[in-house]
């Protein structure tokens, strides 16, 4: 299974639906996992899962703003080209931003 590390602004539509379908009513403290990438800087995400992917959703203030934005305007969501997503080293989980 791929893994990858994806900020909430990378996300497209797809992804963006099971992340609010996962978490309706938002996310809390014990659905947020924490590590460090490889410049040591600590990192908190999400995780949603599709048939051969798992991401890690990069979380903070404006992921939950994201959601509810989307979930208002689903239709006019701008589904950018998630190229920029890192596959992650498993029990690493480096970004190399």
């Amino acid at each position: 299974m791929i893994r990858k590390i994806v900020d909430y602004q990378k996300l497209n539509e797809k992804l963006l639906n099971l992340l609010i379908e996962k978490f309706p009513d938002g996310y809390s403290d014990k659905d947020i996992i924490a590590f460090r990438n490889a410049k040591n800087e600590l990192i908190e995400a999400v995780e949603i899962e599709t048939e051969d992917t798992i991401y890690l959703v990069k979380v903070g203030k404006r992921l939950v703003q994201a959601m509810e934005d989307f979930e208002d305007n689903g239709d006019n969501y701008n589904d950018d080209d998630d190229d920029d997503d890192r596959d992650l080293v498993p029990d690493d989980f480096s970004d190399d931003e």
